[in-house]
């Protein structure tokens, strides 16, 4: 049996992707500073988030915008860059991580900010950092089979309380070497907004084309990261090698139906210079076709796909192959190819 699920798409086209970035910028010396008493009581270096994560910023919301307001706002872009109506939109999916309560969804919040019709479906998916990939290829599926002409996939999300929690809690007098490290992760975080528009490809020969992809399930490692709004804690070691094994595996089955050695370029889910390297290493890519933007967002969430792929728009050339791949918190990974 194979342990890939696959799909493919016939008719279907990112039209548009846009993303808000949070205002405030957080530096990681800052975060060292704040943490500057436990880091000496623990005798632990100062620049363990530059120097193991690569991460040197990341961005915050400060209390000026919310999460789900700035969604409002890349989905508002999104839609005009595709020249869609909000009244043509037949799907809304969110995918955010960060939400303000358990109900409603927080889909209900953007249809309306973004003014969509009634007759827009609309509903939250989460999948860890995994999401938005999940809500591209439903919505796509949506789209080939009849029951949409366009849908917009969105994603915002929050990290200034998890940021302002674990350095908090990272102060105690309580707080040991173990402990710190498995909320090292926590520190890597930022705040961020993204959207992206889907339609039909034979209405917009202009579009990208979303080809398909693979997705793979490693289920047996859900408990290595376990986030709520009071922290992030992951037994890192652990993760890095399930996820390893779970890219290997769903790579290299993938051959099978998809040539993804000699992509114009590899759209990676954010989160550190460790989980870059191992990726790159452990399949061989082609190190500078593979963007990178936790050095100054650090890990956007389900956002850091998008808003990568949003930044790096700018460069892509009609026909280069754009391929997304992310690991989440689970474990789960997803391959999705584009036709730019």
């Amino acid at each position: 049996m194979d342990g890939n699920a696959k799909t493919s798409h016939k008719n279907v086209a990112l039209l548009a992707v846009a993303s808000t970035l949070a205002p405030i910028v957080t530096t990681s010396i800052e975060i060292d500073r704040r943490l500057q008493p436990a880091l000496k009581r623990l005798r632990l270096p100062s620049g363990l988030l530059q120097r193991v994560a690569g991460v040197h910023e990341r961005r915050n919301w400060g209390g000026d915008l919310a999460f789900d307001d700035a969604a409002v706002s890349a989905g508002k872009r999104a839609l005009s860059e595709a020249g869609v109506e909000p009244g043509q939109v037949g799907l809304l999916i969110n995918t955010s991580v960060t939400r303000k309560h358990l109900e409603p969804s927080v889909a209900v919040r953007i249809h309306h900010g973004l003014g969509l019709p009634s007759s827009a479906t609309n509903f939250d998916i989460a999948n860890a950092c995994l999401g938005f990939v999940n809500g591209m290829t439903l919505a796509a599926q949506l789209i080939d089979s009849g029951q949409v002409d366009y849908a917009v996939v969105i994603d915002g999300e929050d990290a200034d309380e998890i940021q302002a929690n674990t350095i908090d809690r990272l102060g105690r007098p309580d707080i040991g070497r173990k402990d710190f490290m498995s909320e090292f992760a926590s520190l890597t975080l930022g705040s961020g907004a993204a959207a992206a528009v889907l339609g039909r490809a034979d209405r917009h020969p202009e579009g990208h084309r979303i080809l398909g992809g693979v997705t793979r399930a490693a289920t047996q490692f859900n408990g290595l990261c376990v986030g709520s709004v009071d922290g992030m804690f992951t037994d890192a070691k652990a993760l890095l090698k399930g996820g390893m094994e779970l890219v290997v595996s769903a790579w290299t089955e993938a051959k099978r139906d998809w040539n993804w050695s000699s992509m114009d370029r590899y759209i990676l889910h954010q989160v550190s210079d460790v989980h870059t390297d191992a990726i790159v290493k452990a399949t061989g890519l082609d190190r500078a076709r593979v963007p990178l933007t936790y050095p100054l967002f650090g890990n956007v969430g389900p956002a850091s796909i998008p808003i990568t792929l949003a930044e790096e728009a700018k460069s892509l050339r009609r026909g280069d192959r754009v391929l997304l791949m992310g690991v989440g918190s689970g474990l789960n990974t997803a391959m999705m190819e584009l036709a730019w």
